[in-house]
């Protein structure tokens, strides 16, 4: 890329900051841990020895018995010799809670949670894909929630699946040509790069104040410098003094407007965030996020988001993205369908009188003014698709909010009846924009925000979403690098591969909102390659870009300098124009398995690709932790048995499969009975 020239001069100082951003790391003077490493539970450190939960018996553990949390801290050690991502899994057991029970490990202090089913058979659990530093690293089972029992802990290097296996096409089958080349790109760059975003301001953008005044005397509009602007005639108005003026005036597109206050003329600044990173970086935003909030039936006015979403997709050759902030009156009951509403007696949070249930079944007031809103938005979509400009659409945003499937954890009104009303809302808006409208300009994003155990209640369905998101706003929280304040450079890999499991790897994963943006390490390191980051906008109170508390400037040109990052100026000519794929989205997704006949076993071959790799061992991996998910077929499932073959689908088959790949052993299946 043509950026790679000058990112070296600005390589020692991005390290730099970078480095101060980052844990300071300890000399390895430990001998490297072996993988896979397994220790049995009773080994840990401030474990005991149990063979048996009270009366409760749990028979084959291995070892002399294991390990029960109960009020105590269980713990071992691991070194490595640089940053690194490792698999974490758990022989495990939990049989006090049938609903599920949480359960916390943490790396060096750092936690990572996950519910556990109700176990009353030694069970393979997928603690997930954590990171280690270079040097020993301590592994904690904490007393958070507690009481599961541990028979054996394995660590393994972590092996990721292939992300670019994500659908390349939109869901909707009538998606218009420059809709499927936009997806298409995407879908291109996916796994390897992540594209630069930033939001702006809505309403009426960043107000700048200026010395234009209109002269009365001479009837013009005139600056402090004597520069001469256009009146816009039809504005005409009078004060209430009865002084003639004109609220707009223009210098050439741009539009100032009177401000009765002060006496001058002011304009809108929607690019303040845009032209402070192109200060900084010498680079653009790829991607421009805007809000359609101001199109609804309380207050509607337009404040130019559908002019501004042409003006970048046509003129800059940029990438749009809208959520939809819409309103709803605070009190609803007393709210007359087509009255207008001051802005101030709307909100967009939960906690109304608004039956959400009630939007999308017909003869009720509910419904009337929830089509009034589709019909408003709906108005905007159109001038888009007809000027040929595809969006990546973002509705009912951070839908689950804290978490939870009652709706209990969100804020905004859309989801705080839960996740069965807040689906059938989203299906409501599908097919009102998509089969009423005839809108096909949409590629159609989720973003569910806490994405926790529950999020799979909340997901629409792999036929009504293309892409699923994260929004990061972790600055003074769950932080990765032992700091308190400041900056959190996070690319929060662990959101990043459940979204992939979440979907099933069908679905490329999207940063849509942040504060900080991640840091090209943390990305590298961790191969979480996000789809997109889209900053925030500043605010005056937080300043999301341009602020040091939430991205430090030289970490934001280190970003959008490197090669890692997608600028507007690298988007290609032909983005709308390339064409669509012959791939189609995985709506109901069959596999082939590769026929396997009596004597023709490939033991390790869990996949059925006809090659026994790394691959398989993630899959059988995945298929332990979350069979509903991850089922192998019939025949992937003969071949993974590969280790102590007959005893069934075990951790034991993944390692071995490892071992091979490390020339530990020299072929399968595995016999160590």
């Amino acid at each position: 890329m043509k950026k790679t020239i000058r990112r070296c001069a600005a390589f020692i100082s991005a390290i730099s900051v970078m480095a101060s951003a980052m844990p300071v790391t300890l000399q390895v003077t430990a001998a490297d841990t072996v993988f896979p490493f397994v220790i049995e539970g009773e080994k840990m450190e401030g474990a005991d020895v149990w063979t048996s939960i009270y009366e409760n018996q749990i028979p084959d553990y291995s070892g002399e018995g294991f390990a029960y949390l109960t009020n105590g801290t269980l713990s071992f050690n691991v070194t490595v010799s640089e940053d690194g991502m490792y698999q974490l899994t758990v022989r495990g057991a939990q049989i006090l809670n049938q609903e599920g029970r949480m359960q916390t490990v943490t790396i060096n202090g750092v936690e990572y949670s996950k519910t556990i089913p109700y176990y009353d058979k030694w069970t393979d659990i997928d603690f997930g894909v954590v990171r280690m530093r270079a040097g020993e690293n301590e592994i904690s089972f904490i007393n958070k929630y507690g009481y599961m029992a541990i028979d054996q802990v394995t660590v393994t290097k972590a092996v990721f699946p292939d992300v670019t296996q994500a659908d390349s096409v939109p869901c909707d089958s009538d998606a218009t040509a420059e809709t499927k080349s936009l997806m298409k790109y995407l879908h291109s760059v996916y796994g390897k790069h992540i594209i630069s975003g930033q939001q702006e301001i809505y309403g009426s953008g960043h107000t700048i104040e200026t010395t234009i005044r209109y002269d009365a005397t001479n009837d013009k509009c005139v600056d402090s410098d004597g520069k001469e602007y256009e009146i816009d005639r039809e504005s005409e108005a009078v004060d209430k003094d009865g002084n003639k003026f004109y609220w707009h005036c223009y210098d050439g597109d741009k539009k100032y407007t009177y401000n009765e206050q002060n006496r001058n003329y002011k304009y809108d600044y929607y690019d303040q965030e845009f032209d402070y990173i192109a200060e900084l970086s010498g680079e653009y935003p790829a991607i421009r996020g805007f809000d359609f909030m101001n199109y609804n039936p309380l207050y509607g006015w337009e404040d130019g988001t559908t002019e501004r979403v042409i003006d970048w997709v046509k003129n800059r050759n940029g990438i749009a993205t809208a959520c939809w902030h819409i309103n709803i009156p605070t009190d609803f009951a007393s709210y007359e369908i087509g009255e207008p509403v001051d802005w101030s007696k709307c909100t967009y949070k939960n906690g109304t009188d608004f039956v959400v249930a009630n939007a999308y079944k017909e003869g009720t007031k509910e419904n009337e003014y929830f089509d009034m809103c589709i019909e408003d938005l709906a108005e905007q979509f159109l001038i888009l698709q007809e000027n040929g400009v595809p969006l990546l659409w973002r509705p009912f945003h951070e839908a689950e909010g804290n978490g939870g499937a009652d709706g209990k954890g969100a804020w905004f009104w859309w989801s705080q009846e839960g996740a069965e009303v807040y689906k059938n809302l989203w299906n409501y808006l599908f097919d009102k924009l998509t089969n009423e409208y005839g809108l096909h300009n949409l590629i159609w994003e989720q973003n569910l925000y806490a994405w926790s155990d529950e999020s799979a209640q909340w997901y629409s369905g792999d036929d009504r979403v293309d892409i699923v998101g994260f929004d990061k706003y972790d600055t003074v929280y769950n932080r990765h690098d032992g700091l308190t304040s400041g900056p959190n450079y996070d690319c929060n890999s662990n959101v990043y591969w459940g979204l992939y499991n979440h979907t099933k790897g069908r679905k490329m994963a999207a940063v849509m909102e942040n504060s900080t943006i991640p840091s090209v390490s943390n990305i590298t390191t961790e191969q979480a390659t996000w789809l997109y980051f889209c900053t925030w906008y500043d605010n005056g109170q937080d300043n999301f870009i341009s602020g040091d508390n939430y991205n430090d400037a030289s970490a934001v040109k280190e970003m959008y300098q490197s090669d890692l990052c997608i600028t507007l100026d690298e988007l290609p000519a032909d983005l709308y124009t390339s064409g669509g794929t012959t791939q189609q989205p995985s709506t109901n997704p069959t596999t082939e398995p590769t026929t396997v006949t009596s004597g023709e076993i490939v033991y390790g071959d869990a996949n059925c690709d006809g090659a026994v790799t790394i691959a398989d061992a993630t899959a059988i991996y995945q298929a332990i932790g979350n069979s509903d998910k991850y089922s192998l077929s019939e025949n992937g499932s003969i071949n993974a048995d590969c280790s102590n073959a007959g005893d069934g689908i075990t951790a034991a088959d993944a390692l071995a499969i490892q071992k091979l790949d490390a020339k530990l052993i020299s072929s399968l299946p595995e016999i160590t009975e």
